[in-house]
């Protein structure tokens, strides 16, 4: 079975003392992960030694940055890099949020490079791709979505990108309250792998984790992460909540 990932994304979010609550809270309520099923925790960049340090000794649980620089070293005043992270133990990274898209115009080809200093420092990309509203209700976010793969991702190996986990998100159901359907999430999902499978071939796009991120919360995670094609969720505003996390996690597929 594909991994199957819950991932938190804290965003700009938490006081250091909030976040080791929430961190410790979900930490001492969440089941025990089995195998084949991950917890990743975006947490903003003062936090990751703090967090780093709260998941010794936990199994199938890890803490990612919510973005990295593109260069790997420099006269880059605020910017954090690669080495930066993988000096600190930091595994993950989210690459390519529509937030980061939207408001600081990162291009495919910027994402295209990180994703590139990423793998090469080993650390895993969580790379994120999806369509706003007036490209769903035009009907061509198909069009949309493969032109984000193709110009970030298609340079890639194959071993390369299996390394990296895609989460979809509709940015139209990002912090409105709105839900893609679970037939809808499905339906993208499909096409995404589907998409992988005619550039890399069905084995390889059946081993990538694809996840699900648009207001994904406790009460319709079990529905969502039951589709086929959806290995789990890049989680916002419910990251945020204990309760709703640990039941996010525990409705993971496996």
């Amino acid at each position: 079975m594909r991994q199957q990932i819950a991932a938190a994304n804290w965003k700009m979010n938490l006081t250091i003392q909030q976040g080791e609550a929430l961190l410790d809270g979900v930490l001492n309520k969440a089941a025990a992960l089995k195998p084949d099923q991950l917890a990743v925790f975006a947490v903003p960049f003062p936090y990751l030694q703090m967090a780093q340090q709260r998941i010794e000794g936990k199994q199938q649980v890890f803490i990612s940055a919510q973005n990295c620089s593109n260069k790997k070293s420099g006269a880059y005043t605020g910017e954090t890099s690669v080495e930066m992270l993988g000096s600190i133990g930091i595994q993950y990274v989210v690459l390519g949020h529509s937030e980061r898209r939207e408001y600081f115009q990162e291009s495919n080809q910027v994402l295209a490079e990180k994703l590139d200093i990423a793998l090469a420092a080993n650390i895993r990309p969580i790379f994120c791709c999806g369509e706003p509203l007036d490209i769903r209700e035009a009907g061509t976010q198909n069009a949309f979505v493969a032109k984000q793969l193709e110009e970030s991702l298609y340079h890639l190996s194959a071993e390369q990108l299996q390394q990296v986990v895609i989460a979809y998100e509709p940015i139209w159901a990002i912090g409105t309250g709105k839900t893609a359907s679970s037939a809808q999430a499905q339906e993208m999902h499909a096409f995404i792998r589907q998409q992988l499978a005619g550039k890399y071939g069905q084995e390889v796009a059946g081993n990538i984790s694809i996840l699900y991120g648009g207001s994904v919360k406790a009460a319709n995670a079990a529905e969502i992460f039951g589709q086929p094609d959806v290995d789990g969720g890049l989680v916002g505003g419910a990251s945020l909540v204990v309760d709703e996390f640990v039941a996010i996690i525990a409705a993971l597929k496996g």
